[in-house]
């Protein structure tokens, strides 16, 4: 007993000396890292405040209100012009005129090593900033995200890290923005590892804890510990009595968290529709769907911006249960045209505010049937903030927890988890799991599956086939008698399309050509066996195994 004793704790010391400092200097990095994102977000949010009160009088504290005391044809003509320098940008800088956001730094974490675009990611960020500043009805958390992978990437690309590395790096900066953003360390830790890298592994938490504290240490230096959002004192949760109530509140914000983002699926494929059959400029896509935005937001100001004063009403219990309704109806629109005219942001502010509004209109049903065992309708309106939340991000723990962070509320913990529990459940079977992977899905990027749908798409053919001057190689008659039947691949081809193709075939090795000089044939180069494609295979699905794991 003694000598095994012995033996772990010289073995605890050898990692200690050996792997020690490597370890404090990473953690100095996601500090660093974290730091830089937080940052980031602060000045993300600043510059927002600061273009709205320059263009309408107030930041999103207020700005609902003030929106509405202004002349109509400013409210229509202000998103007009934000959608149009939108345009612009994106068009100049992005190959395909879209904002990135959270999937993209979702399919970066997967499939590119942790990296994302640099160049179409701070175009999307200046992009979403004037959305959100000029009458964009979305949120600020997606841009937030991706303009910290995109730091996050620089570091990367800057000390050669490699594909594990990488995606630790990645998580710490999407951390320490969430945190930034929200005032929430411990949310922005898990959301890190829920949504972003898909995993709890041991070996990321610690540092990417560490890049969470420090983007809040941020957010405190400028506004102080104080929560995003107050609620009542009064009421309370008469919990067993209740409890049947708030699972029946989770069903119906999974339907309507399904409902918003099948709109903003809607909205995209319209937009994509009219503007091939039109012949409209990609870069007047956003402009349109600014008028449209400005149309509405005359005699509905609440649709602009974040939604934080809309929000705090609801939570509040400041809004009736007809204006309730109707909000949220017209804030699903205004979402579905943000996203759908390709004008940016994010979309878990909007689901906040279609989820407080959602849960507060079943509150004001529920305490008005039952008022004798019925606590607070602001409790549902927390309930239901936390449950669309979790459905449209397919994040119910980290949802969970920046419901609770944003309000500083825990007593109320079993009401919103009980809701978010069967909200998430219900839409994750209405659409690919979360919004997010749902827009991964429609690209062709297959990540809602598991990593045995999509790894086989990460291998390159030339990286696993045998050339012709291999002493195994397939013959050039062998290779030759198959192109001629049709079975050959390209070089630039995946794994993917390789185990496709065996299992259609039944052959044991199949040619791989590249393209020749102009007016020549294809060149063969090899051919890629069967045993070697389900090799690489079996070895990348245990190298994610092993990380997950870790």
């Amino acid at each position: 007993m003694w000598r095994a004793a012995r033996a772990e704790a010289a073995q605890a010391l050898s990692v200690m000396r050996h792997k020690g400092p490597s370890q404090i200097q990473f953690w100095f990095i996601a500090l660093c890292i974290g730091v830089a994102a937080g940052t980031a977000a602060l000045f993300f949010r600043k510059g927002i405040a600061a273009l709205q009160t320059f263009l309408y009088g107030s930041d999103d504290v207020q700005l609902a209100s003030v929106a509405g005391t202004l002349p109509w044809w400013w409210v229509l003509c202000v998103p007009v012009i934000g959608g149009l320098v939108v345009g612009l940008i994106l068009h100049r800088f992005t190959p395909d005129g879209r904002v990135r956001a959270v999937a993209d730094v979702i399919e970066g974490a997967a499939l590119r090593e942790g990296r994302v675009e640099r160049r179409a990611g701070l175009a999307s960020a200046a992009a979403s900033l004037i959305t959100l500043s000029s009458g964009g009805s979305s949120g600020r958390e997606g841009p937030v995200v991706h303009l910290a992978a995109v730091i996050s990437t620089w570091v990367s690309n800057r000390i050669n890290a490699s594909g594990i590395t990488g995606r630790d790096l990645l998580g710490c900066a999407v951390a320490g923005a969430v945190s930034a953003s929200f005032n929430a360390p411990i949310a922005g830790a898990i959301f890190a590892l829920e949504v972003v890298l898909r995993h709890f592994a041991v070996h990321a938490f610690a540092p990417i804890a560490i890049a969470a504290v420090a983007g809040t240490v941020i957010n405190r230096l400028e506004f102080g510990g104080v929560t995003e959002f107050t609620l009542p004192a009064e009421g309370g949760l008469s919990f067993y009595v209740e409890l049947p109530a708030f699972l029946l509140l989770g069903l119906v914000s999974g339907v309507v968290a399904a409902i918003l983002m099948r709109a903003v699926i809607f909205a995209e494929d319209l937009g994509n529709d009219i503007q091939r059959n039109i012949g409209l400029p990609r870069y007047l896509r956003p402009m349109l769907a600014g008028a449209l935005l400005g149309a509405i937001a005359i005699p509905f100001p609440h649709i602009i911006g974040v939604g934080y004063e809309t929000t705090s009403a609801a939570l509040t219990g400041q809004i009736g249960l007809g204006a309730a309704v109707l909000f949220t109806v017209v804030k699903v629109i205004a979402v579905a045209v943000t996203m759908g005219g390709r004008m940016g942001g994010g979309m878990f502010s909007p689901a906040l505010v279609v989820g407080a509004l959602t849960g507060l209109a079943f509150g004001l049903i529920a305490t008005d049937i039952l008022p004798d065992v019925s606590g607070a309708e602001t409790v549902y309106a927390l309930a239901g903030m936390g449950a669309v939340a979790a459905a449209v991000l397919g994040a119910p723990i980290s949802t969970t927890l920046i419901v609770f962070e944003l309000t500083g509320d825990w007593e109320t913990g079993i009401a919103v988890m009980t809701a978010v529990s069967l909200s998430t459940a219900l839409a994750s079977r209405l659409v690919d799991r979360s919004f997010f992977l749902t827009q991964l899905e429609r690209r062709g990027v297959h990540l809602a599956a598991g990593p045995q749908a999509y790894l086989a798409e990460t291998i390159r053919l030339a990286a696993i086939l045998r050339p012709t001057d291999h002493r195994r190689a397939a013959t050039e008659k062998q290779c030759q008698a198959m192109i001629e039947d049709g079975v050959v691949l390209g070089e630039t081809q995946t794994l993917e399309a390789a185990l496709r193709t065996f299992e259609a075939t039944g052959a044991d090795f199949i040619p791989v050509t590249r393209a020749g000089a102009p007016g020549e044939g294809p060149e063969l180069i090899g051919a890629v066996f069967q045993t070697d494609a389900l090799r690489a295979y079996a070895r990348a699905l245990a190298d994610v195994a092993a990380e997950e794991h870790s």
